[in-house]
């Protein structure tokens, strides 16, 4: 049966983490589990909080009526509410109910932000190295993405983000912590962002929307992750609990809008209608209900931290030049090898499994997964050992 060309190509050229990930199947299908040290996939290993079991508990024995029927396309009034007290708090902006929509997760938010907002040929600039759906979801609503690299250190690079900028620029997307490298964008770098994109703005009299993408921004080492609400005017947050509560297949998150972006009553119900005309009618009953309570709570932070410093100590260590992630459950090195997908088969011998730095938009690099057991990763350290010889690089 044919399919429609775009899809065929994107097929083609579609994410590298799960052409690693199957080929990590057949790995462990010849020679065991606990003999392949997967590291392609970010679906956390570790349990949500008890806290999730006993609303779950809760629910279960105390069933509302009519608790799994439609609502409000938004979400119910009270899990909006409940979401909208933590960001006001944690942002000093008057964020209320009316400004958030509760979602199938992030990516849902990103598609519902993105079909608000794009008409044909608007532009979308992402910022090298980048989520890989991005793109995709992009195209889902007739817009061009526009990949933009970031400096040395994984910071934004203004100057080329202005370069980039012209009149058919609707949005920035913005994802801190980042995935894959783990950095994170400190309030200065998100004023200068914010005071480059209000100049832009008066220069082509349009409106650019930053979004920031941030499910990883309750997973944080230590540095905070500022709020984009108090450096861009015109911002929006899209955020899942796929991370923070470990539910990535519950598939529940929200968009929230900054109060005091332009239009944001008319951006509201355009995201409202869009959630409805997608295809998601509304984020799933259960799982609002089940979150309400649950804003303030989040997976053991220092579980990842643990497992961050027993890769990062090592790879530095042997001689592998990686910029130290803030936050998130990613590790993005550099490959010690001119092409990486030449170091990816190399690691392959190891059974080591990673997913090549072109997928993310930075070829050159590759990335690791460390939201997995710690036994895997204390295991897999000798083969790191054997790989890094091969490799040529020299232990510190």
């Amino acid at each position: 049966m044919p399919i429609a060309t775009k899809i065929k190509e994107h097929i083609e050229h579609s994410s590298w983490i799960r052409k690693m990930f199957e080929e990590g199947a057949s790995l462990r299908q010849q020679f065991g589990d606990k003999n392949v040290f997967d590291f392609t996939l970010g679906n956390p290993t570790m349990e949500p909080p008890e806290e999730l079991h006993r609303e779950l508990k809760k629910i279960a024995e105390n069933p509302i009526p009519g608790m799994h029927r439609y609502m409000n396309n938004a979400g119910y009034e009270e899990t909006r509410a409940a979401v909208a007290e933590v960001i006001a708090e944690n942002c000093n902006q008057p964020v209320t109910a009316t400004h958030i929509v509760m979602t199938c997760g992030a990516g849902a938010a990103l598609n519902v932000v993105l079909k608000t907002l794009l008409n044909p040929g608007d532009e979308v600039i992402i910022l090298t190295p980048y989520f890989v759906e991005y793109k995709f979801y992009i195209d889902n609503h007739s817009g061009v993405a526009v990949e933009v690299v970031t400096k040395d250190d994984f910071q934004p690079d203004l100057d080329a983000i202005a370069s980039a900028i012209n009149s058919r620029t609707r949005a920035i997307i913005v994802n801190s912590p980042n995935n894959p490298t783990g950095v994170i964008y400190p309030e200065p770098a998100l004023i200068a962002l914010g005071e480059l994109l209000m100049q832009k703005e008066q220069e082509y009299g349009t409106t650019i929307l930053a979004i920031s993408d941030e499910p990883y921004a309750r997973i944080s080492f230590g540095e905070l992750v500022p709020c984009i609400f108090s450096s861009i005017r015109n911002s929006i947050v899209v955020t899942s609990h796929s991370k923070d509560l470990a539910l990535p297949g519950d598939r529940i998150g929200y968009l929230a809008a900054n109060p005091a972006m332009t239009d944001v009553g008319l951006f509201m119900q355009g995201a409202i209608f869009s959630n409805r005309v997608l295809g998601f009618v509304n984020a799933p009953a259960l799982m609002q209900r089940l979150v309400t309570n649950l804003q303030r709570i989040s997976v053991d932070i220092e579980e990842y931290r643990y497992k961050r410093d027993l890769l990062y100590n090592k790879l530095t260590e042997l001689g592998f030049e990686v910029v130290k992630p803030g936050g998130g459950f990613y590790l993005f090195p550099k490959s010690p090898l001119a092409d990486e997908m030449d170091f990816i088969r190399m690691a392959q011998k190891y059974r080591i499994l990673l997913v090549p730095g072109s997928g993310f938009g930075a070829p050159g690099f590759f990335r690791i997964a460390y939201c997995v057991e710690d036994e895997m990763i204390i295991n897999s350290l000798p083969r790191w050992e054997e790989l890094a010889h091969e490799a040529g690089l020299s232990a510190r």
